[in-house]
């Protein structure tokens, strides 16, 4: 049986993540896991930040076992921090699964423009973002190496205080409301 594939979608807000995941998704028979359609449909037009870490914990919970019974998964949630693509390149890793990162960058004017777009054609998708916020997770982003893309680059060590990524990606991604 051939290995599965882990297809991990990084990137800002309305720089074509979905949209991406969406392709990936048909031409791989992949389960795609968007946190934003799960946060739309629990909350509405809330987004309570609260919530977001246990039900990203939960899409990889879900992806990893899809992954263990053979079928392809997208991940489709930003992981903008390199330390979320390592804990989950690792996961991949440990029951033998292959990743591929998909990196999505756009200038703030397109990007903008496209979150405005989706807002007032597709309301129930998404949620206004403002250029405060956007601004601030463009500068908190991890970008991708091209050793990270490719894989060519080793997985690294997890953080301290972690003696593994399990432990690390559990700490991140909580199964449950505290």
């Amino acid at each position: 049986m051939e290995s599965a594939t882990l297809f991990l979608m990084v990137g800002l807000p309305g720089t074509g993540k979905t949209t991406a995941a969406r392709r990936i998704e048909v031409e791989h028979h992949a389960l795609r896991l968007t946190k934003d359609e799960w946060m739309k449909a629990l909350y509405g037009a809330a987004n309570p930040s609260e919530a977001s870490d246990v039900i990203e914990g939960r899409l990889v919970e879900i992806g990893l076992r899809a992954l263990q019974l053979g079928v392809n998964v997208v991940i489709d949630f930003g992981l903008w921090g390199r330390d979320e693509r390592s804990a989950l390149r690792q996961a991949a890793t440990d029951i033998g699964a292959a990743v591929e990162l998909r990196y999505f960058e756009l200038d703030p004017a397109e990007q903008r423009r496209r979150i405005d777009r989706r807002l007032a054609e597709q309301p129930h998708t998404t949620w206004h973002m403002t250029e405060e916020e956007m601004a601030g997770w463009a500068a908190i982003i991890s970008v991708p190496t091209p050793g990270e893309l490719d894989g060519s680059e080793p997985i690294d060590d997890p953080p301290t205080g972690f003696a593994t990524w399990t432990q690390w990606r559990h700490h991140r991604w909580p199964s449950a409301l505290a």
